[in-house]
């Protein structure tokens, strides 16, 4: 579907150009259809008409992929001795640029058993939906470097910043042999603190094989981890890791 939309998108400005003098609206139409074609993937995480996004994945048993964006930052130690205390496994979405500056809490993620992912160099949250190819690729290739660096392993798992792409990161993660992870379920824990919130929002999208997508760094993130997995806990959940091949797009 992404070749379509592509090839539609540069055909517009022809197809405006030889409407107009036919039909106005029709011409306008035409290129309205053709923005909209190309921001709704765009700027709607999970959207996978520019190709595919990881939302769930195979179990057959009640297991979750937990997944904390945004690190590693301060309490990142504290977190981890939360995760194993409560014995659930995590995959952390981190910032290049701060792994870069705090390798050891990288190094950490990996000897207690969590995996570590890319979450773009710098984090440009408001601009990374509309970057050129060159920009997108600097973004995902530092960070692989850093955590290459850091831990010896390449990173096979890259999370847009606020899940947003555009048509030049799916060709960039091929070429990578990477993947890109949406989720199923998300709390706006980044900007809520109330964990009680945050598990409303959640809970219509818990079910077995479902990804969740918390953060870390804020004053009110453990207190709304350790909430949100204690409920799950609770009833019956339990959180992995599950290797690329039970991936899924679709539910």
């Amino acid at each position: 579907m992404r070749r379509a939309i592509l090839v539609f998108a540069l055909a517009a400005p022809l197809i405006v150009i030889a409407l107009w003098r036919l039909s106005p609206g029709a011409a306008i139409s035409v290129l309205a259809l053709s923005h909209a074609l190309l921001l709704y993937p765009t700027l709607r995480p999970n959207v996978q008409w520019l190709g595919p996004v990881v939302t769930n994945f195979h179990t057959e048993g009640r297991e979750l992929w937990l997944t904390i964006d945004d690190g590693p930052t301060g309490d990142t130690l504290a977190l981890l001795d939360l995760l194993e205390r409560r014995k659930a496994k995590a995959t952390f979405f981190v910032k290049g640029k701060l792994a870069l500056e705090n390798p050891g809490l990288i190094r950490e993620m990996v000897a207690r058993g969590h995996s570590v992912a890319n979450h773009s160099q710098t984090h440009p949250s408001g601009s990374f939906w509309c970057l050129g190819p060159r920009r997108i690729a600097g973004e995902i290739d530092a960070c692989n470097a850093e955590l290459a660096t850091i831990t010896g392993i390449e990173p096979q798992w890259f999370r847009a910043p606020v899940g947003m792409k555009n048509p030049f990161v799916h060709p960039i993660l091929d070429r990578r042999g990477m993947t890109l992870i949406g989720w199923s379920g998300r709390g706006f824990d980044a900007t809520m603190s109330n964990a009680e919130g945050v598990l409303r929002r959640l809970m219509p999208h818990i079910y077995p094989g479902a990804v969740i997508v918390l953060h870390q760094g804020r004053e009110w993130s453990l207190r709304v981890i350790e909430r949100v997995i204690a409920e799950m806990q609770d009833r019956g959940y339990e959180f992995v890791i599950p290797d690329q091949s039970r991936l899924k797009t679709k539910r």
